[in-house]
């Protein structure tokens, strides 16, 4: 749900709200989420399911795009240079991923 500074009664979805489930429409077990300014879209730890998801902030959007799977993500951060930081709980570990990328590299663990 995504809140206007200020306004505590109109929130508008905008990402997942059909339920769990394993469907690119929906998410189960979001752990974290992070706005990429410069394409205007959530980046989300959807645990439940094993990814990393980009769901756009632009009205109409019904489901996100598989970034990262097979991952047992809890956190997310981004740098100056866009590179994404995922932590994988199942692993024990922090990986550096450039958009676009599925491998990325190893930081920690």
């Amino acid at each position: 749900i995504q809140w206007k500074n200020g306004d505590t009664t109109n929130g508008q979805r905008v990402a997942g709200g059909n339920g769990a489930g394993n469907g690119l429409h929906r998410l189960n077990g979001p752990t974290d989420v992070l706005i990429d300014k410069e394409t205007d879209s959530l980046i989300i730890c959807d645990r439940g399911n094993g990814l990393v998801v980009q769901w756009s902030r632009r009205s109409g959007t019904t489901q996100g795009e598989i970034l990262i799977d097979k991952i047992a993500c809890w956190g997310l951060a981004m740098d100056e240079q866009r590179y994404l930081y995922v932590s994988d709980h199942g692993n024990d570990e922090v990986r550096r991923y450039q958009l676009g990328e599925k491998n990325g590299t190893l930081v920690t663990g």
